[in-house]
């Protein structure tokens, strides 16, 4: 595998990180259709969790079997396939080494009642995550929860485990909790300081949503306003998020969200396309649509990040 130059220079901005690591964060970037190019469209499917699975997949039933999503990722030619131990271990024999593999090594529930302080249970391991192949965990942090420094001790302590096995470190940073809004939760202050957080506890690959121009901190605000910093468009709120991550030495990845029309979400990905980002992590946008509706989406948002 002949590394690109968009690729060694990724790879060089990663200076503490060993072999072991650098070959599996390779492995993702020189996967699928976007190999080479810097870029990344990975699928998650961890909403089962999350929202339970009802919730995730009767809009598409075909989705309640996991052999469902790897096949999907590897026939859209992703770049990784992110999802908690039980789905991955579901089709680790049968598509082993078809697609680099994220294990998801925490995750919530909507029964819980941790409203002001929402958290994650740690239901995966770095061990588990080698035994089955995986490249990476994903792991989730709730900046401004209550309950925010304890899972941020908790990746610290998971993410030098992984790093020091040879995985990489994907931390999913998502505001939410405490005194933030639910506007707040997706305004470009607190999702560029969620980003930079994720940057700060050693992430490779950070994932937050798109940011809104709303300013959830006053303080924050005077300074979006002294500074001139521009937030007017989607392509420069991310563009403002990508900096935060160590002036785009990370790779930052956005959620796909909510399932929405293909013409308004295609143009959400050419908004992030233009503002710098270095992928798209996409689930319910594209398994919560028929198969071939999907791969057919998956292939316009390929196209989109290699400049199509």
């Amino acid at each position: 595998m002949k590394f690109t130059r968009n690729i060694k220079s990724i790879l060089n901005n990663y200076e503490s990180d060993n072999p072991g690591v650098k070959s599996n964060l390779a492995r993702i970037l020189m996967s699928g259709k976007l190999a080479g190019t810097g870029k990344l469209v990975i699928l998650p499917v961890d909403q089962g969790f999350e929202h339970g699975p009802a919730r995730s997949f009767a809009k598409n039933e075909d989705g309640y079997d996991p052999h469902y999503h790897f096949k999907l990722a590897i026939n859209a030619g992703l770049s990784a396939f992110a999802a908690p131990l039980g789905m991955l271990e579901a089709g680790a024999d049968t598509f082993a080494g078809q697609i680099p593999l994220i294990m998801k090594v925490n995750s919530s529930n909507s029964l819980s009642r941790e409203k002001n302080s929402p958290s994650q249970a740690i239901t995966g391991s770095v061990s588990e995550a080698i035994r089955l192949g995986c490249s990476a965990i994903g792991f989730t942090i709730y900046p401004g929860s209550d309950a925010a420094l304890d899972m941020i001790s908790d990746i610290q302590d998971m993410a030098l485990e992984a790093k020091s096995a040879g995985l990489a470190v994907v931390v999913w940073s998502y505001p939410r909790g405490g005194d933030i809004s639910k506007e707040g939760e997706t305004a470009i202050d607190i999702v560029a300081y969620a980003a930079h957080m994720a940057a700060l506890v050693g992430a490779h690959i950070i994932k937050v949503k798109p940011p809104t121009s709303h300013i959830e901190l006053q303080e924050a605000k005077k300074v979006y306003i002294d500074e001139n910093i521009l937030i007017d468009t989607l392509s420069n709120r991310i563009k403002h998020v990508v900096k935060s991550c160590f002036q785009g030495r990370r790779l930052v990845v956005f959620s796909g969200g909510n399932t929405k029309d293909k013409g308004s979400f295609l143009n959400e990905i050419r908004g992030l396309h233009a503002g710098g980002a270095s992928g798209s992590i996409i689930g319910r946008n594209s398994f919560q649509r028929p198969y071939k509706e999907a791969l057919s989406l998956l292939n316009e948002i390929t196209d989109i990040y290699r400049g199509k």
